[in-house]
């Protein structure tokens, strides 16, 4: 264990914070699309990933990665969205082994609706409260944990749910 390079006391601070308000922010945002859109996070950021796909569908594969989902839990969290007419899933045309994820219109229309809730919590829980530096500061800071040790840099994804949807 010699070869460890253990955390000093201010790195484990700075760790424990950053989990602690990244836990925070997250609990917020399920609670509150939860509260007034009747679904949880998880199921906002498929919505929004298939919102955001050519013709609204994507492959389950595809979808699982972009939502960082293992596909038994996407699978049971559409099959859920599927329940409520929002999501439905067809045999891929190109290889009848694997499934596509569709956005239905009713699916297209819960977004919509729970989408200014969800940006007036993101921007009162995160914009708001930060400068424009210390903003500037998390862009970068993001774009390099994103890329990793050894990886080239990260450009920033979409827009994950933060701008209103296209009709």
């Amino acid at each position: 264990m010699q070869d460890v390079r253990w955390l000093t006391p201010r790195e484990q601070r700075i760790w424990r914070a950053y989990l602690a308000a990244t836990g925070a922010f997250l609990e917020h945002l399920d609670r509150q699309l939860l509260r007034e859109s009747g679904m949880p996070l998880a199921y906002y950021e498929i919505l929004v990933a298939l919102s955001e796909a050519p013709e609204r569908a994507l492959r389950m594969s595809q979808l699982a990665a972009v939502c960082r989902s293992s596909r038994s839990r996407l699978s049971h969290a559409v099959s859920r969205l599927e329940e409520q007419g929002w999501v439905c899933r067809r045999a891929c045309e190109s290889d009848r082994r694997g499934s596509v994820a569709h956005l239905t219109d009713a699916g297209f229309a819960a977004l919509r609706a729970a989408a200014p809730g969800h940006v007036t919590a993101v921007r009162e829980y995160l914009f708001d409260v930060l400068t424009p530096r210390q903003l500037a500061a998390l862009d970068e800071i993001n774009l390099a944990m994103l890329a990793g040790p050894g990886r080239a840099r990260a450009e920033p994804g979409p827009s994950r749910g933060v701008t209103p949807p296209d009709d």
